[in-house]
C-alpha cells in the first residue's frame, strides 16, 4: 500500500508541474465582473397605451412607472415628443445590474408624425458623442456607458403590416441601435392572424432593407435552440397583462369571459422567449454589437470628419502664409 500511495503522489505531483494555471482565467474574469457590476440601457418606443410600461415591469419584475401620470385625449394632442430615463439598481444572486429604461412618450401620437423619430435619433447620437468624448479624455477609468443597447419597437396589431411611420422610424435607427420589433396586444388576434402579420412584417423589413437585431452565429449543435429562437423572434408578439387568478394560482395575464390568456404561456405569446433572449442569453451580445458595430461606425465617422476638418484648416493656413 505505501508503494501505491507513493506512485499516486508522484503522478499528482507530475500533473501539478504540468499545470500552468491559465484555465482559471474565466473564474478571474467572472469575479472581477461581478464585483464591478453590469449596466444595460433599453429603449422602448411606440404610441401611447400600447403596453410598453407593462412589458418592462414584467420583464424585470419591478415597477418603474408608479409615479406616471396618464394624459387625457386633449393633453395628448398638445404633447410633444420627449425622452424620459428611468434608472433602477437590481440585484440577483449577488450580481448587480444598473438598468436604464429610456421611454419615448408622445411618439406617434401627433396628427402629423413627420420626423417624430428625430428626437430619438438625436438622443442616441448624443450618448455616442458623450462616450466618444469620455473615451478620448484623460481620465478613462470610470466611463459611464449610457449608450442605448437595444430598442424594443412596438407595432400596433391593427392593420396589415408596417405603417409608413414604422418603416421610417426603423430605417432612421437600424444603423444606430439593435432593433427588436414587437407586435403589441397580440391577444387581440387569432394565432393564424398573428402568423400572417409576423410574416408580412418580416417581408416588409426585408423589402425596405431594415436591419433588425440578428442573433450571433452558432458554432455547435448544442446551440440549436438559439437558431430556433432567431427564427421565432425576428418579430415577437406580446400582450398587456395584470395579475389574475387561474386554477387557484396567481398568474400574469388577461381575463376574458371565455378564459384567461397567460403571458408566461409560450403557446399564448412570445414573452418568455423574449425575456430569455433579452436577459438570460443575449444581453451581453446586444452590448457587444452596440460597442463593436454601431458605436464603431459612429466613431469612424467622427474621426473622418475631424481629419477632413484638420486637412481643410491646414490648407487654408498654408494659403494664407
Amino acid at each position: 500500500i505505501p508503494s501505491y500511495l507513493s506512485v499516486q503522489g508522484n503522478s499528482e505531483s507530475c500533473r501539478e508541474k504540468q499545470y500552468v494555471g491559465f484555465a482559471t482565467l474565466p473564474n478571474q474574469v467572472h469575479r472581477k465582473s461581478v464585483k464591478k457590476g453590469f449596466d444595460f440601457t433599453l429603449m422602448v418606443a411606440g404610441e401611447s397605451g400600447i403596453g410598453k410600461s407593462t412589458l418592462v415591469n414584467s420583464l424585470f419584475l419591478t415597477d418603474l412607472y408608479k409615479d406616471r401620470k396618464l394624459l387625457n385625449a386633449e393633453e395628448r394632442i398638445n404633447q410633444t415628443m420627449e425622452i424620459i430615463k428611468h434608472t433602477v439598481d437590481i440585484e440577483e444572486k449577488g450580481v448587480k445590474l444598473k438598468l436604464t429604461i429610456v421611454d419615448t412618450p408622445g411618439f406617434g401620437d401627433a396628427v402629423n408624425n413627420n420626423e417624430c423619430w428625430k428626437t430619438i435619433t438625436d438622443y442616441i447620437d448624443q450618448q455616442f458623442e458623450q462616450y466618444f468624448r469620455d473615451e478620448s479624455g484623460l481620465n478613462r477609468k470610470n466611463i459611464q456607458d449610457n449608450r442605448v443597447h437595444c430598442c424594443l419597437y412596438f407595432i400596433p396589431p391593427f392593420g396589415h403590416g408596417l405603417r409608413p411611420v414604422d418603416v421610417e422610424f426603423m430605417k432612421a435607427l437600424h444603423e444606430k441601435v439593435n432593433i427588436i420589433p414587437l407586435i403589441a396586444k397580440a391577444d387581440c388576434l387569432t394565432p393564424n392572424e398573428i402568423k400572417k402579420l409576423k410574416d408580412r412584417i418580416q417581408e416588409e423589413t426585408d423589402k425596405f432593407g431594415i436591419k433588425v437585431y440578428q442573433f450571433p452565429e452558432c458554432d455547435s449543435d448544442e446551440d440549436e435552440e438559439f437558431k430556433q429562437l432567431d427564427k421565432e423572434l425576428k418579430v415577437s408578439h406580446t400582450m398587456i397583462n395584470t395579475v389574475v387568478e387561474a386554477r387557484g394560482q396567481r398568474v400574469r395575464g388577461r381575463l376574458y369571459p371565455w378564459g384567461i390568456v397567460e403571458v408566461e404561456n409560450q403557446s399564448h405569446c412570445d414573452f418568455v422567449k423574449l425575456k430569455n433572449m433579452l436577459i438570460r442569453s443575449h444581453m451581453h451580445d446586444l452590448k457587444d454589437v452596440t460597442c463593436d458595430v454601431h458605436y464603431e461606425n459612429y466613431r469612424a465617422q467622427c474621426i473622418q470628419e475631424m481629419t477632413r476638418y484638420k486637412s481643410v484648416t491646414n490648407k487654408a493656413a498654408s494659403c494664407v502664409s
